[in-house]
């Protein structure tokens, strides 16, 4: 998969994404809408070639953005930063890591950030897998808002287009960019 162009290794993951991930079928999301299909993008981002997919087109959208660091929310972003951080090793300026947990731990540290411990020379971007309100996104930007570092890019796998792009924009004054919305589903 190395010599694969860009384009390429979006179409690919098109492919997987709509082969293990899109599931026509009446669902109630974590926002509490209703739809009649549900995007399960841990299928694809935990498949190997998903993974792989994901990574590369996570790297080459925050390419000139000089980033430190990858982070999101647990449990969507969870493997997208794995594979984004692992696949960066081989660059200039390799990435850093984080999770936001859901809320701080009981114990240890009681952390609410695991992973880089981030300050406010950090320069980060925040991803999720499927991004529907925002919630889960406007979450992770607020934990992270709080230690000062300096949000560059929000990026998702998938823009679901019901209004997360408009809560991310006012909850951090960045746009959100996505691998492919619900249109790139539509037959």
């Amino acid at each position: 998969m190395q010599t694969q162009s860009i384009n390429d290794i979006r179409q690919r993951l098109l492919s997987i994404l709509k082969t293990r991930s899109y599931k026509k079928q009446r669902v109630t999301l974590s926002s509490g809408k209703t739809s009649d299909f549900y995007l399960d993008a841990r299928r694809s981002s935990l498949h190997a070639a998903g993974a792989y997919c994901i990574g590369r087109l996570m790297l080459d959208a925050i390419k000139n953005d000089r980033a430190d660091a990858i982070g999101g929310l647990t449990l969507g972003a969870d493997p997208i930063i794995g594979a984004t951080i692992a696949l960066s090793a081989g660059q200039k300026q390799p990435l850093d890591g984080f999770i936001v947990r859901k809320e701080p731990k009981k114990h240890g540290m009681q952390r609410l950030i695991e992973g880089l411990e981030l300050t406010a020379e950090s320069r980060v971007v925040i991803v999720d897998d499927v991004v529907t309100t925002g919630s889960s996104t406007v979450a992770a930007i607020n934990a992270v808002k709080e230690t000062g570092a300096t949000i560059v890019r929000v990026l998702c796998v998938v823009d679901r287009n019901e209004g997360g792009r408009q809560a991310i924009a006012a909850a951090c004054g960045r746009k959100l960019d996505a691998l492919f919305t619900l249109e790139d589903f539509q037959p």
